[in-house]
């Protein structure tokens, strides 16, 4: 799970509800092209169509950039180790990376093309290419990046390897415009002054002192039903509201990250686990379980995180709705190709390879770090963001599991 300290999610979204990316094009070629990069999904778990980010047809002419990727190509002498703030790099072949002949690159290549909106210095002259690529096939892409970029696998400072993957996501959840029939607790907009008082009131300052509350005041955005929701919310960052409006029409909003009260994160499930509980998953379904048992103590739980997140509403337009928030990079995140990163060890806009093992099955693809969160700290630690919606957060619940990470840098 993932606690935004960026402008996202977030997050991340509900795939269910998604919407397919409908355009007239005009030529039979680029018909073909968007065809290949339709079938984008993210991760298998929680399936997602996430349509292709359009980019003109390359001219008549132009070659593609690309050829024949192989291992024993990979001969030229190694260049030195590099050093990040947290982290450290040591260069390695290719054939270091565990199914990287396999992956399907077609289907990361949204993410890059979203990292190109924003890129930095170092990647933005690899953009161009990058868009001629994502009408390519994933063996061509595949053979680019053995000539434009050089695999560093990321170490702590002292060596060490193996880090921590988890998971992340959007919620969907059912609320109300207005309070009643048995939607009370509020969302709200960050208050104004908030950065007037640094820390600002404690979750459960928010909820009982005079003061916190008359600057809330006229600050909701809409009402959920469970306050354990609220909470999900609060945790993943970001996500997006089915919301029946006063005259009882229905639409979907994203309530995306506008900031906190600077107070510090603390994990409801290791509150839990020093009360007795034993069965904290899957979230959130255990904690509900918990709280429909101790409805006195409801309030406990949720004052045991003191940090509080405030949103601002997003609209979503049929493009959106396939990608989730944006992260700390600054652009959409794709389902299963974006992940949150400590970026003292790997830079935002970084394409990378993770490798993991675990509950939540093999995992051996092509990333990018495009969002960071307050729990996201350490050299070889990255919160991978699923998606939207139950299946999504179902997924997300099972990542807690070990982790490789090879950024690939320019060369």
């Amino acid at each position: 799970m993932n606690t935004r300290s960026s402008s996202a999610p977030s997050a991340s979204s509900n795939n269910k509800d998604m919407t397919h990316f409908h355009q007239t094009i005009r030529s039979a070629l680029i018909i073909a092209s968007l065809a290949l990069l339709a079938s984008c999904a993210g991760v298998a778990p929680p399936a997602q169509n996430v349509p292709p980010v359009r980019v003109p047809a390359p001219d008549a002419g132009m070659p593609m950039p690309g050829g024949v990727f192989s291992k024993g190509n990979d001969t030229a002498p190694l260049p030195p180790a590099m050093a990040q703030a947290k982290s450290r790099w040591t260069p390695v072949r290719w054939a270091e990376l565990p199914g990287f002949e396999d992956d399907k690159l077609h289907e990361a290549w949204n993410a890059w093309l979203k990292s190109c909106e924003r890129p930095g210095p170092t990647f933005a002259p690899l953009c161009q290419d990058a868009r001629r690529l994502s009408i390519a096939s994933s063996d061509e892409q595949r053979a680019w990046m053995q000539v434009k970029l050089q695999p560093y696998r990321v170490e702590s400072m002292t060596g060490v390897a193996d880090g921590q993957l988890t998971s992340y996501f959007e919620p969907l959840l059912k609320a109300s415009r207005v309070s009643g029939n048995g939607y009370e607790v509020p969302l709200y907009k960050a208050p104004l002054g908030l950065g007037s008082r640094k820390p600002w009131f404690s979750r459960q300052e928010i909820d009982t002192l005079p003061e916190a509350q008359a600057a809330m005041k006229g600050r909701e955005i809409a009402y959920l039903a469970d306050p354990i929701d609220v909470l999900l919310l609060h945790i993943q960052g970001s996500g997006r509201l089915s919301i029946t409006e006063p005259n009882g029409s229905q639409r979907i909003v994203r309530v995306a990250f506008a900031g906190t009260n600077d107070q510090p994160y603390r994990s409801v499930n290791q509150w839990l686990q020093a009360q007795g509980v034993t069965k904290i998953n899957p979230w959130p379904d255990a904690t509900k379980a918990w709280a429909a048992q101790n409805p006195l103590r409801v309030q406990q739980l949720l004052w045991s995180n003191p940090r509080y997140v405030f949103f601002r509403e997003e609209p979503l337009s049929e493009l959106d709705a396939a990608f989730g928030p944006r992260g700390a990079q600054g652009v959409p995140l794709t389902p299963g190709r974006s992940i949150a990163v400590d970026p003292g060890s790997i830079p935002y806009g970084t394409p990378v390879y993770l490798a993991s093992r675990g509950a939540a099955g093999n995992l051996q693809k092509l990333v990018f770090a495009q969002d960071t969160g307050s729990a996201i700290v350490g050299a070889v630690r990255a919160d991978y963001y699923a998606g939207t919606g139950l299946e999504a957060g179902e997924f997300a619940a099972k990542v807690n599991q070990s982790l490789r990470l090879w950024v690939l840098w320019p060369k």
